[in-house]
């Protein structure tokens, strides 16, 4: 993964928001030394750790992977699949939308695999569409399965998580922010 554009995000955001590494570390849950390494581009983040910095800073995900997931063209705003080490790959279909309050993505699991995702800021709520394979979301503590053309709304400021079955799945996910949250930086 190219964390170079998490790189700069990171450390913009911090500066915008007039925070030391150690306050960062206070609202993120996440080590300084952690957030030090990512701003040096020494540490590619998982998934899980982006995560936390979205929610410590209540920015939505896109803030964050900026040039890391940059459009592979501009005029059609297609962009670049981030595979995470050992985890999922994420493709921005449309970034944060200030005015909707939301953004989605394109997210692959490979065949048998799991993604936990802790809770989101509050009032953070997800939808799921299956584009591709079978699927499982964790929602209120229980699995449901999900085939293509089906789709599951849930809130996803508590613990929830997506598995899929022997084919792998592709499916989309949009997150709704309730909360107003800042925007990227121009």
């Amino acid at each position: 993964m190219n964390n170079d554009g998490i790189t700069l995000n990171l450390r913009e955001i911090r500066a915008a928001a007039g925070l030391s590494l150690s306050k960062a570390a206070e609202a993120t849950g996440v080590s300084k030394a952690m957030l030090g390494q990512i701003e040096r581009g020494e540490s590619s983040p998982t998934i899980a750790t982006l995560w936390k910095i979205a929610k410590g800073f209540h920015l939505p995900l896109t803030a964050l992977l900026g040039e890391a997931a940059r459009p592979v063209s501009e005029v059609t705003g297609v962009y670049e699949t981030v595979q995470f080490p050992g985890s999922i790959g994420v493709k921005i279909v449309f970034p944060f939308d200030p005015l909707l309050g939301a953004e989605t993505f394109q997210v692959t699991l490979k065949p048998g695999q799991s993604h936990q995702s802790q809770p989101h800021d509050t009032g953070v709520t997800e939808e799921v569409y299956v584009l591709q394979g079978s699927m499982e979301v964790l929602r209120d503590g229980a699995w449901v399965a999900l085939e293509p053309g089906q789709g599951l709304r849930f809130a996803a400021d508590q613990p929830h998580g997506y598995r899929s079955l022997e084919t792998g799945a592709s499916f989309l996910n949009m997150h709704h922010y309730r909360q107003a949250v800042l925007t990227q930086r121009d």
